[in-house]
C-alpha cells in the first residue's frame, strides 16, 4: 500500500475512532511509558486498557486477544503485589535476566499457549484470523508474565507481539489500534535498551 493510502486509513481510523478506543490507546501508551521507567503506575493504567480491550476485540471477534486483555488485567494485580513488595532488603524488586530455566519454561509456555489457543479458535469460534489471533495472544502471554517478574526479556516478547498485531489490527480495520502498536514497538526498543543498561548498572553496584 503507498503511503497516500495508509495516510488516508489513518485519518478514516481517526474519524471512526470511538471513545472508548481513544481512551483505550490513551491509557496503554500511558501504561509502557510507565513500564520503561519502571513505574509500578504501569498497572493501574494498563488495566483500564485492558478492561476496554476486553469489549473491543469482542465485538471485533478477536478472542484470543479478549482473553489475552483479561489475563493482563489478572497479571497486573499480580505485577502490582510483586512490585511493591520487593524480597529480603531490596527497596524495589530488581530488573533482571532469565535464567537458561526461565527461557526455556519461556518458549515451552509460547508454544503450549498458542498450540491450545488455534484449536479452541480454529474450532470453536467464528474467528476468520486463528494463526494471526493466536500467535499476538501468545507472545503477549509470555511478555506480561516476565514483566511481571521484571525480566529484561519481557521486551521482547512485546516487541514480536507489537509487530505481528500492526498488520492484524489494520486488517480488521481498527487502524488506529494498529498504528498505536507501531508506536509501541518504538516504545518497547527503547524500553529494552533502558531496562538492560539498567542491569549492567546494577551489576556494576554490586
Amino acid at each position: 500500500m503507498e503511503f497516500d493510502g495508509i495516510l488516508e486509513s489513518f485519518q478514516q481510523g481517526i474519524a471512526e475512532m470511538s471513545l472508548l478506543e481513544a481512551f483505550a490507546v490513551f491509557f496503554g501508551i500511558a501504561s509502557v511509558f510507565y513500564s520503561i521507567k519502571k513505574n509500578i503506575w504501569v498497572f493501574p493504567t494498563g488495566m483500564i486498557s485492558t478492561l476496554i480491550y476486553v469489549y473491543i476485540c469482542l465485538k471485533y471477534k478477536l478472542y484470543a486477544d479478549m482473553g489475552i486483555n483479561a489475563y493482563y488485567f489478572g497479571m497486573s494485580i499480580y505485577g502490582w503485589y510483586l512490585w511493591s513488595r520487593p524480597s529480603g532488603f531490596e527497596a524495589e524488586l530488581p530488573v533482571t535476566w532469565l535464567s537458561q530455566r526461565g527461557i526455556l519454561k519461556s518458549i515451552a509456555l509460547f508454544f503450549v499457549s498458542y498450540g491450545l489457543l488455534y484449536f479452541i479458535l480454529a474450532n470453536f469460534t467464528d474467528s476468520d484470523v486463528p494463526y494471526w489471533d493466536s500467535f499476538t495472544t501468545s507472545s503477549a502471554f509470555v511478555g506480561m508474565w516476565l514483566m511481571a517478574k521484571k525480566k529484561v526479556e519481557n521486551w521482547i516478547a512485546w516487541i514480536i507481539t507489537d509487530l505481528v498485531s500492526i498488520p492484524l489490527y489494520f486488517y480488521k480495520g481498527l487502524m488506529l489500534t494498529s498504528f498505536q502498536f507501531v508506536f509501541f514497538t518504538v516504545l518497547a526498543f527503547i524500553g529494552l535498551f533502558s531496562w538492560i543498561k539498567s542491569v549492567k548498572q546494577s551489576s556494576n553496584g554490586n
